[in-house]
């Protein structure tokens, strides 16, 4: 009985850190997105060699 508990534990441990790492992987995708938009509209906003980030 112990054991069958410990690779459902297991496979739920597993499976929630998927779906976390799956989440994630989506936020660093729109996070990056919105990365290169902000790059691109700061570019083609004036000339020279402004930075577009505030750091």
């Amino acid at each position: 009985m112990v054991p069958l508990l410990l690779v459902l534990l297991l496979a739920l441990i597993l499976f929630g850190a998927g779906f976390a790492l799956k989440a994630l992987w989506w936020i660093a995708l729109i996070v990056l997105v919105a990365w290169l938009l902000g790059f691109v509209f700061r570019a083609a906003e004036g000339g020279g060699r402004r930075r577009w980030y505030r750091w």
